[in-house]
């Protein structure tokens, strides 16, 4: 596995690969063509099993008049959206066998790499951003109401479960593979700031298709636009791979950050016309956390 210089990241001992040492019992018996094709993709089997799975399913949808959540619409959506669940666990088995998987699951469910500090900065980064971007719109003119604030849709039990399944399921499904096997075989083959970028390029390709997802977006207060939403992705993945570095690869960390930014934003009901704005304040955070990167040399080297 990767290793940083970073004084947050998780001892040696912890970030080394978890395969390096493995018994022969634990990997894929055989080494079959499957798992030798996986480890010279490197990072890029990911990237094309992530999207080629997720577009394949979601191309009838793309087709259809009818809600993507309703009958045969949603299960394809789902089986669909489940490509970097798939692609990471999958993945990871094929290049570590039982430990990388274990790897990926303890980074999921274990909250002692974050400390009380960078568990503060998860939880608050972006409801304080938000407010702090719609202090700015109105200052400088952008709009006079930066918010419809919607409280009830936390006491709304249909509203909330949505609101949920949005905000924590979804992302689960995504951090597992994005943030968790994809990020980690990047950072192998590049410098980290490099490993951010095609990250986010990678998630972004992935999110375009729902633009065009019949009533996606008909239950939330979002509803984006290609030409601001794909670079405010990448740069919006920077942050989160900033705080992966610094909370030791947590795959927990970085599925929290995801959660409130997407519960932050639909209760506090961001409108329209903020997000071109937005994207604004997305890209400063990620130039600052890449500038950041410099100063202090995060190089991640391969474990020998």
């Amino acid at each position: 596995m990767a290793r940083s210089t970073s004084p947050h990241s998780v001892p040696a001992e912890v970030s080394q690969d978890p395969a390096a040492d493995l018994p022969t019992a634990d990997r894929p018996s055989g080494d079959p063509p499957a798992a030798a094709l996986a480890r010279r993709a490197g990072p890029w089997a990911f990237a094309v099993l992530y999207i080629g799975w997720a577009y394949l399913w979601w191309s009838p949808v793309l087709a259809s008049d009818e809600s993507v959540w309703g009958g045969r619409n949603l299960v394809l959506f789902l089986v669909g959206g489940a490509s970097p669940l798939l692609a990471g666990l999958g993945l990871a088995w094929l290049t570590g066998g039982r430990a990388r998987v274990r790897d990926l699951l303890v980074r999921l469910v274990d909250p002692r790499r974050i400390t009380w500090r960078w568990w503060l900065l998860v939880l608050a980064f972006w409801p304080v951003f938000n407010l702090v971007m719609g202090g700015l719109a109105v200052l400088f003119g952008v709009t006079a109401q930066p918010f419809a604030v919607d409280l009830d849709v936390l006491v709304d039990p249909a509203a909330l479960g949505f609101l949920l399944v949005l905000s924590v399921l979804f992302p689960a499904v995504e951090e597992i593979g994005l943030r968790g096997y994809y990020l980690d075989r990047l950072c192998e083959r590049s410098t980290i700031s490099v490993a951010a970028l095609v990250n986010g390029a990678t998630w972004a390709v992935w999110h375009a298709p729902f633009v065009f997802l019949p009533g996606y977006y008909a239950e939330t207060t979002f509803d984006p636009q290609l030409s601001w939403w794909l670079p405010m992705i990448v740069a919006e993945t920077v942050v989160y791979v900033w705080v992966w570095e610094r909370t030791g690869r947590s795959i927990l960390a970085v599925l929290v950050f995801h959660a409130m930014m997407n519960m932050s934003g639909e209760v506090l009901g961001i409108t329209a016309e903020m997000y071109p704005f937005m994207l604004v304040g997305a890209v400063a955070a990620a130039a600052a956390v890449l500038v950041s990167w410099r100063r202090r040399a995060v190089t991640y080297q391969r474990a020998s």
